[in-house]
């Protein structure tokens, strides 16, 4: 799974030189395009990191990270031309993760992006997947959404796997069940739809409500 990243940057230009950058280095990269929407717009990508400029149009990048921060503890990396030591101090005190100045070294940004998603995701990437707000992690077979959590079962942990591996798409009944017997889960298609059903009454005790999308005679989508 790529990790992504989101770019929250009013400079056009310096925005789509990181984008090459990190495009080239095997990264999904999303950038704010309405910056009266930024939270929202982060909350919809679900990204694993974010990069942040100080100066930006309306709400500043200090503002931005103390917003993020009161929901997710996202790795967050400062990318400005705001170089004073008071700016790098808000920043850390704000809860930002690294403060590199403009114009920034290529393979230093790239060296501290891949140390910062190795030491948040350390359990490994495989372990742990997001879509939008909520966290599924593997390890410890949880949901997580908000700070609240649900233990699943074993089915019910690859059901939700198969559909975050695919967020975003239509997973068919056939494929899920197909998915789920050749890791010698073997359930049929009754069985998916109960189970379909207890994830969903899972999710709703954690706020997590109508996540999984049926789609008629298609399947399910995140």
């Amino acid at each position: 799974m790529k990790e992504k990243i989101l770019i929250i940057e009013d400079d056009f230009t310096i925005q789509t030189q990181l984008k090459t950058l990190l495009y080239g280095n095997g990264y999904e990269v999303f950038a704010v395009t309405d910056f009266s929407q930024t939270i929202e717009q982060l909350k919809e990508a679900a990204p694993h990191l974010v990069i942040l400029d100080i100066k930006l149009p309306g709400n500043n990048g200090f503002e931005i990270c103390s917003q993020i921060r009161t929901f997710s503890d996202i790795p967050i990396v400062f990318v400005t031309s705001s170089n004073t030591d008071m700016d790098e101090l808000n920043s850390i005190m704000l809860g930002g993760d690294a403060f590199i100045t403009k114009p920034y070294n290529p393979a230093i940004l790239l060296a501290k992006i891949a140390a910062l998603l190795k030491k948040a995701y350390r359990s490994s990437q495989t372990e742990i997947y997001m879509w939008k707000e909520a966290t599924l992690h593997l390890e410890s077979s949880m949901i997580e959404y908000k700070g609240q959590k649900a233990e699943l079962t074993k089915n019910e942990l690859k059901i939700l796997y198969y559909l975050f591996k695919n967020a975003g798409k239509i997973c068919s009944r056939n494929d899920i069940v197909d998915f789920l017997w050749d890791n010698q889960l073997y359930v049929d298609d009754n069985a998916l739809s109960v189970n379909i059903t207890r994830i969903r009454d899972k999710l709703a005790t954690i706020g997590l409500v109508d996540f999984i999308k049926t789609k008629h005679r298609q399947g399910y989508t995140l």
